[in-house]
């Protein structure tokens, strides 16, 4: 299944960081939400367009977006708004 956003929209799969405390492995319910992904699918708006690329990283807010499953992966779907920065 493919998801194309709408409007200002972003799709964007998450960067999950492995966290390691010595050699004891943070559970999934005790980690930080990840603040930072690569962009899968970039929304109709023209200006959001040539700011955002398929395969950019970007960095966005800790609580922003919507939580996806597509085929098994977490993705967020995020409104420009909540977009903070573009990782070079």
């Amino acid at each position: 299944m493919k998801v194309l956003p709408l409007d200002d929209r972003v799709l964007v799969e998450p960067i999950e960081e492995e966290e390691k405390v010595g050699s004891i492995i943070i559970p999934e319910t005790a980690k930080e939400k990840p603040i930072m992904g690569t962009v899968v699918a970039v929304g109709t708006d023209e200006e959001v367009q040539e700011l955002i690329k398929v395969g950019d990283k970007v960095i966005f807010g800790k609580y922003a977006g919507e939580e996806i499953k597509l085929e098994g992966k977490k993705q967020l779907l995020i409104s420009r708004s909540d977009l903070l920065a573009k990782v070079k």
